[in-house]
């Protein structure tokens, strides 16, 4: 006689969606608004409207949205960021909240 163990499994296997975060640039009072709008075309892939329009809201709210991303994306978006910042003598800085 064997003893077999059996496993049962769930007919439904319930998967998550991976955590989205906001990734957001802040105002500063040194990057100019052409950097602003170089990032947002560069990093975030923005054509030149909505990067014009994602500046402005930088300039008048003191952050702008620029995109929602897993994890890994929002972080590598954050360190593109502060590297092109740095690079050109800007201290332009992007954030990331849960979303």
């Amino acid at each position: 006689m064997s003893n077999e163990i059996e496993i049962e499994l769930s007919d439904e296997i319930e998967l998550q969606e991976p955590k989205k975060y906001n990734v957001f640039l802040l105002n500063d009072d040194y990057s100019t608004m052409d950097f602003v709008i170089d990032v947002l075309i560069k990093v975030f892939r923005k054509n030149l409207n909505e990067a014009e329009a994602i500046m402005l809201s930088v300039h008048n709210n003191g952050k702008g949205l620029c995109g929602v991303y897993t994890y890994e994306i929002a972080s590598t978006k954050v360190a593109q960021v502060k590297t092109m910042g740095r690079d050109k003598g800007f201290p332009l800085k992007a954030v990331m909240e849960e979303e």
